[in-house]
C-alpha cells in the first residue's frame, strides 16, 4: 500500500470514528490494566473482561510491556503468541476494528521472549565499530519480535552517551555523533527493512527525545543544562538521522532541558520536530510523564492541566500506564474546546497511519518459529558481534592470549555471572534475575573452564584464599564491575569501585603474579591505579549471552581482539572530558587525558596506515572532498582494524573541537596486507551550528587527521 492509498484510508476512518474512540487510540496502557492479578497467575494470563474494558470500552490504542509476573520477566514465545493474538481478537470485535499496536523493549534483541539471541548492549556494538553487525542485530531482533506476535519496539536509543555517570549510558552507542548516527541507522535499516509491514520487520522507536542523556548531575530523570547551539550540534544530529532511516515512531525525554520537560516542549516537540526535522510519525510519552508534570515538575497545576499542556506541544499517544485517566481528562478537554478536535485529528491520523504502514490492518498470519527463531546463523551473528565488541586496552609484556595450559586463578563478583555481561532489560526490567538465565550460557569462568587445558580455580572474592591459592598459578584473572541495573535504580554518586572490589585488586596484585583485569558493566568505573599495576586490561562492558565465550577467545588468542572504545575512559572520577574537546579545554593544565582515549583498543597484531592524501586541497562551497589512505597489517597474524577519519576546521566563528570523527571503516587484513581506502566527506561534514543557530560550512582551511597523518585543505569563499 502506497503513502497515497494510506493517506486516504486513514482519511475515511478517521471520518466514521466517535471522539471517544479517537481519545482512545492516544491512549497506551501496560498490560496489568488487561492482566489477572500476580497473585493469581495461570497459563492464560489475559483477564477477558479487563480486555474489553480497555479495548472495547475505552478503545485503547496501544498496549505494552510484559505479564505482571513478579519480576515482569520473559514469556515463552508460545504464551506471547496466544497473548498477543487474544489482544487483536478483541481488537477485531470493536465497531471499526481497528487493530491495537502492541510495544515491548527489545533493547538488544527479543528482550522478553524466553530464549531469544541477546545481543551485546548498545555500547558494546559501537565497539565494534562495524555497522554490518548493528544491520544484523536490528534483522535479528524485529524476527524475533515478529515471531513473538509483537509488533513494535521501543528502540534504538539515538541519545548520545556524554555523561558517564548516567545509569542508561550502556543503552547509547558512546559519545560521538557520527559513530552513533551509523550504527544506529544501520540498526534501523535492518529492523524495518524497505517495509516494515513484511512479516519479518516491525517499526522502531528513536529513544529519548531530547537531551535526557546528559544530565548535569549524572542521575537518571534529571535536568539536563544544554544551550540549543550544543543541542543541535551534539543532540539532535542523530535523531534527524533516524528519522531519515525511516523510524516512525519516537519517544520523548523523561528528563527536563533547560527548565522545560521533554513532555510539555512545543519548541523541541513541534517547531523542530515537525517544522525542521520533517518527522512524520507519532510520538509517545515515556512512563507516566503526562502526569509527571502535574506530581513531580509541578508545571501543571492539575492532572488534566498536564494532560492539555503534553498533546498541546506534540505527544501524540501517552504512555499513561496504569489506568484510563488520561483517556477521561482528554476527552472533557476537548469537550470544553481547551483541546481542540483538529489537534486530536492531528495525532490519531499520524498513529493510524503507522499502524497501516505496519501492515496491521491486514493481519498476516505470524511469522513460523521454525527458522526465524534463535537460529544458528544468529547465534553465530551474535557470537561474533560479541567478540568484535571486546576492548582489550593494555597487553604488557603479552601477558595475553594466554597458553591453554596456564594454571589460571579467577576471581572477583563478575566472573561467574551471566547478568553481569548482560545488564538491565534481560529477561527482566533490571536484568539481575540471575536464575532465570538460559543453563546453556556460559559466564566468563565456565568459558575459561571448557577452554583450558590447565587448573582453573574459582574464588569469588576471600582475599585470604587468594593470597593462599595464588602461588599455585601462572596468572590472576580478575573480574571487577557491576551488578544490573538501569534508568534509576542505577544511579550512583560516584564512579569510584566500591572499596571491596579495591581491596581484591589490591590482595591480587600483592601475589606478586601477572594480573589480568577483566571489567564488566555498563559503566566506565575508575580503575586507574589497578589499571597502572596490573599486566593487562580487558574491558567487556556489557557483551551479551555470548559474552563469556568470547571473553574467553580473546583471552586465549582463538580470537584476535579488534573492539575500539567508543567513549573516553575517565582516569579520574570528575574526569569527563570527551575525545572532541575544544581548544579551551587544552590550554594549560586542563589537556584530555583519560586513563583510555576514545576509539583506544590493542590487537594481537599490529596495523599502519599511510599515504594519506585528499583528491584536492582547494575546493569551493559545496564540493565534497575526497580523501584516500593506505592500511597495511605490519603484524604477524590476521586481525581487523578500524580505521578513522577525523577532521578540524582550523578558524570559525563558533569554537570547533579539536577533531570529530567523519568516517571509519573497518577492514580484515592478513598479514603484510595493504589495502587502499577511499572516503567522501560532503559538506554537512565540514559545517556546524553558526552563531545564528543555522548550520553553515565557512570559508578557511580545515586538517584532515588519519592515524600519525595530518592533510589540509582550503574551502574557497
Amino acid at each position: 500500500m502506497n503513502a497515497q492509498e494510506i493517506e486516504a484510508k486513514v482519511k475515511h476512518l478517521l471520518s466514521q470514528m466517535t471522539l471517544e474512540e479517537k481519545v482512545g487510540q492516544m491512549t497506551q496502557v501496560d498490560f496489568t490494566v488487561i492482566g489477572i492479578p500476580k497473585e493469581q497467575q495461570t497459563e492464560d494470563q489475559i483477564d477477558p473482561v479487563k480486555l474489553n474494558e480497555a479495548v472495547l470500552n475505552h478503545h485503547v490504542g496501544s498496549i505494552l510491556n510484559t505479564p505482571f509476573t513478579p519480576d515482569n520477566k520473559a514469556q515463552s514465545i508460545d504464551v506471547w503468541r496466544k497473548m498477543t493474538g487474544t489482544v487483536q481478537a478483541a481488537a477485531a470485535k470493536t465497531r471499526l476494528k481497528i487493530p491495537v499496536i502492541y510495544g515491548i523493549d527489545a533493547i538488544h534483541g527479543a528482550t522478553y521472549t524466553q530464549n531469544s539471541v541477546l545481543f551485546p548492549q548498545a555500547i558494546n556494538m559501537a565497539a565494534t565499530f562495524n555497522p554490518d553487525l548493528s544491520f544484523k542485530e536490528g534483522e535479528i531482533t524485529a524476527r524475533e519480535v515478529r515471531a513473538s506476535g509483537l509488533q513494535w519496539n521501543f528502540s534504538t536509543v539515538m541519545d548520545i552517551g556524554r555523561q558517564p555517570l548516567w545509569p542508561r549510558l550502556w543503552e547509547t552507542f558512546g559519545e560521538d555523533v557520527h559513530l552513533a548516527t551509523v550504527m544506529g541507522t544501520s540498526y534501523i535499516k535492518g529492523h524495518q527493512g524497505d517495509d516494515f509491514s513484511a512479516a519479518a520487520k516491525a517499526p522502531t522507536c528513536l529513544k529519548h527525545y531530547v537531551g535526557y542523556s546528559y544530565p548535569l548531575n549524572g542521575k537518571d530523570r534529571t535536568p539536563a543544562w544544554i544551550g540549543e547551539r550544543t543541542l543541535r550540534e551534539y543532540f539532535l544530529p542523530t535523531f534527524a538521522a533516524g528519522i531519515k532511516a525511516g523510524s516512525p515512531t519516537i519517544m520523548v525525554n523523561s528528563a527536563e532541558v533547560d527548565g522545560i520537560p521533554g513532555h510539555a516542549n512545543y519548541h523541541y516537540l513541534t517547531t523542530i520536530l515537525r517544522g525542521e526535522l520533517g518527522f512524520k510519525g507519532f510520538t509517545v510519552s515515556d512512563w507516566e510523564d503526562i502526569k509527571r508534570l502535574y506530581t513531580r515538575d509541578k508545571l501543571a497545576a492539575s492532572e488534566k492541566e498536564a494532560v492539555k499542556i503534553a498533546v498541546m506541544a506534540g505527544i501524540d499517544m501517552s504512555m499513561v500506564p496504569f489506568d484510563f485517566s488520561f483517556y477521561d481528562l482528554l476527552l472533557e478537554l476537548v469537550k470544553s474546546g481547551d483541546v481542540p478536535l483538529s489537534r486530536i485529528d492531528e495525532a490519531v491520523s499520524r498513529i493510524l497511519t503507522v499502524k497501516y504502514q505496519a501492515g496491521l490492518f491486514e493481519p498476516k498470519p505470524l511469522l513460523a518459529v521454525e527458522g526465524n527463531f534463535a537460529t544458528a546463523d544468529a547465534l553465530a551473528t551474535n557470537r561474533l558481534a560479541a567478540r568484535e565488541s571486546i576492548v582489550l586496552a593494555k597487553n604488557e609484556q603479552h601477558i595475553l592470549p594466554l597458553k591453554k595450559d596456564a594454571r589460571i586463578l579467577v576471581t572477583g563478583p563478575t566472573a561467574n555471572l551471566l547478568s553481569a555481561m548482560n545488564g538491565g532489560w534481560t529477561i527482566t526490567w533490571q536484568g539481575a534475575a540471575e536464575e532465570l538465565y538460559p543453563k546453556d550460557k556460559l559466564t566468563v569462568l565456565q568459558a575459561i573452564q571448557k577452554k583450558a587445558a590447565g587448573q582453573v580455580t574459582y574464588i569469588e572474592g576471600d582475599r585470604q584464599k587468594v593470597l593462599e591459592e595464588a602461588e599455585n598459578h601462572d596468572v590472576i584473572l580478575l573480574s571487577l564491575g557491576e551488578q544490573p541495573y538501569t534508568e534509576t535504580v542505577g544511579n550512583i554518586e560516584s564512579l569510584a569501585l566500591d572499596q571491596v572490589q579495591i581491596e581484591l585488586a589490591q590482595t591480587a596484585i600483592a601475589t606478586g603474579k601477572p594480573v589480568v583485569l577483566l571489567t564488566l558493566g555498563g559503566r566506565p568505573r575508575i580503575i586507574t591505579s589497578i589499571a597502572e599495576q596490573v599486566s593487562g586490561v580487558v574491558l567487556g562492558f556489557l557483551p551479551g549471552m555470548e559474552g563469556g565465550e568470547a571473553i574467553a577467545d580473546i583471552l586465549y588468542g582463538d580470537y584476535n581482539p579488534n573492539g575500539k572504545l567508543p567513549i573516553s575512559y575517565p582516569r579520574n572520577t570528575n574526569g569527563f572530558t570527551s575525545y572532541d574537546y575544544k581548544p579551551i579545554e587544552s590550554f594549560e593544565s586542563n589537556v584530555y587525558h583519560p586513563l583510555y582515549p576514545f576509539a583506544h583498543g590493542l590487537s594481537y597484531s599490529s596495523f599502519a596506515t599511510s599515504a594519506l592524501k585528499l583528491e584536492k586541497d582547494r575546493i569551493h562551497s559545496g564540493e565534497n572532498i575526497i580523501v584516500s589512505v593506505n592500511v597495511k597489517n605490519t603484524g604477524a597474524i590476521t586481525g581487523k582494524e578500524v580505521v578513522l577519519v577525523y577532521i578540524n576546521d582550523v578558524a570559525a566563528s563558533v569554537t570547533r573541537p579539536n577533531k570529530q570523527l567523519k568516517a571509519f571503516k573497518k577492514v580484515e587484513l592478513t598479514p603484510g596486507q595493504t589495502e587502499s581506502l577511499r572516503f567522501t566527506l560532503t559538506p554537512y561534514d565540514l559545517s556546524f551550528i553558526g552563531v545564528d543557530l543555522k548550520r553553515v560550512v565557512e570559508p578557511g582551511d580545515f586538517k584532515v587527521m588519519v592515524g600519525k597523518e595530518t592533510v589540509g585543505f582550503t574551502v574557497l569563499k
